[in-house]
């Protein structure tokens, strides 16, 4: 795991960002509990912050909890795809 530096977006410390390739970045999340819309607008606002920073970087997902149908549409909406978490 190539990890980033999440100060560097101006995101909270915590935040566990993974360099994919040249022009993708991932937002981890490594939890049990179901990622629901609360978690889901969370996701769209870092991938906005981020975004801020470098515009031409695809922001995805991994996580190794469920999601919430509802949820994953509107992630997808956002042009947010969603990846497990490989243990």
């Amino acid at each position: 795991m190539n990890r980033v530096d999440a100060k560097k977006f101006g995101l909270h410390a915590r935040t566990v960002l993974e360099q994919v390739d040249d022009a993708t970045l991932a937002l981890v999340m490594d939890r049990k509990s179901r990622i629901i819309m609360a978690d889901g607008r969370k996701i769209v606002d870092k991938k906005a912050q981020i975004l801020k920073g470098q515009p031409d970087l695809q922001v995805i997902l991994k996580t190794s909890a469920p999601i919430c149908s509802k949820t994953r549409k509107f992630l997808e909406q956002a042009d947010i795809s969603v990846y497990p978490l490989k243990p």
